[in-house]
C-alpha cells in the first residue's frame, strides 16, 4: 500500500509549487495510473514517494513505513523505475544485476533464477556479458526493469515504464504488471499513453499544476465528464 498524505513540494525558494497538498492511497491488488500534462508534478511526486526528494510538508508511507523517518525499511518494500535509465555503463549487464542483488541481499539461488528468467523474458540473455555502454536505450530500460524486480518487492513504482521498449517488451511488461497485482501487490505508475492506462488501471488520478483534479475508476470519471474515452476525459479536464 502507498499512502500519500497532504504532500507539498516547492522549488526556487518556495516561489514555484510543483506539488500542492496532494493526498492519495493506492491499495494492495491495485494498478493505479498517475496522469498529467508535462510539468504537472508527476515526476516530483514519484521522487518524493521513493525518497529521492524530501517533501516540504506531508508524509508518504510504503506498507506502513514512513519514507522520511524509516527510509531503509520503506525502500525494501519497493521497486522504482525512473523515466530515464541511470546505470553504471562500465559494468556488464550481469555485473550490474549482481550489484543490485547484493544491495538487496537476494540469495544466490533466487538471484540466478530471476536473472535467467527476466533475461529470457526481455530477450537480454546474450547481452548480459557485454558492457552496458554498448546497450541501446531500450536495452538499458530493460536492464533497469530487471534490476528493479530482482528482489521481488510488493510495491512497484514506475515512471513512464514503456518509453524506449519495443512492442513485444511493452506487452511483456504489461503482463508482469497485471500478474503482480493479481498476487495482491501494489503498482503505481505514470504514463502519457492513455490507451494503456485505460486498459490496465483499476483507478487513475489526473494531476494539473500540482493538484489532483480527478481520481477514480475510468467509469467514475466518465460519469462526471462529457468525454467517452480516457483520452477525451483527460483533454477536457486539463484544458479547463
Amino acid at each position: 500500500m502507498i499512502e500519500i498524505n497532504a504532500v507539498s513540494k516547492s522549488y526556487g525558494g518556495g516561489t514555484k509549487k510543483a506539488v500542492d497538498h496532494l493526498s492519495l492511497t493506492v491499495k494492495p491488488g491495485e494498478i493505479f495510473g498517475f496522469l498529467g500534462p508535462n510539468g504537472a508534478g508527476k515526476t516530483t511526486t514519484l521522487k518524493m514517494i521513493v525518497g529521492l526528494l524530501r517533501p516540504d510538508s506531508g508524509s508518504v508511507r510504503i506498507n506502513g513505513f514512513d519514507i522520511t523517518t524509516q527510509p531503509l525499511e520503506a525502500k525494501r518494500q519497493m521497486a522504482f523505475v525512473p523515466d530515464t535509465p541511470e546505470v553504471y555503463e562500465k559494468l556488464t549487464g550481469l555485473e550490474y544485476l549482481n550489484f543490485i542483488g547484493d544491495i538487496y541481499n537476494v540469495p544466490a539461488s533466487q538471484r540466478r533464477e530471476r536473472i535467467e528468467r527476466f533475461a529470457e523474458t526481455f530477450e537480454l540473455t546474450g547481452a548480459l556479458g557485454e558492457r552496458i555502454s554498448s546497450y541501446s536505450h531500450g536495452m538499458q530500460q530493460k536492464l533497469v526493469l530487471m534490476s528493479a524486480l530482482l528482489h521481488n518487492p510488493p510495491v512497484w513504482i514506475l515512471d513512464e515504464p514503456m518509453v524506449g521498449l519495443d512492442p513485444r517488451s511493452a506487452h511483456v511488461l504489461k503482463e508482469l504488471m497485471a500478474e503482480h497485482t493479481r498476487n495482491g501487490n501494489t503498482l503505481f505508475f505514470s504514463t502519457h499513453v492513455l490507451e494503456v492506462a485505460e486498459k490496465l488501471c483499476d483507478r487513475v488520478a489526473i494531476i494539473k499544476q500540482g493538484r489532483i483534479i480527478a481520481c477514480g475508476t475510468v467509469e467514475e470519471l466518465r460519469q462526471n465528464q462529457s468525454g467517452g474515452s480516457l483520452e477525451e476525459i483527460f483533454l477536457e479536464l486539463t484544458q479547463q
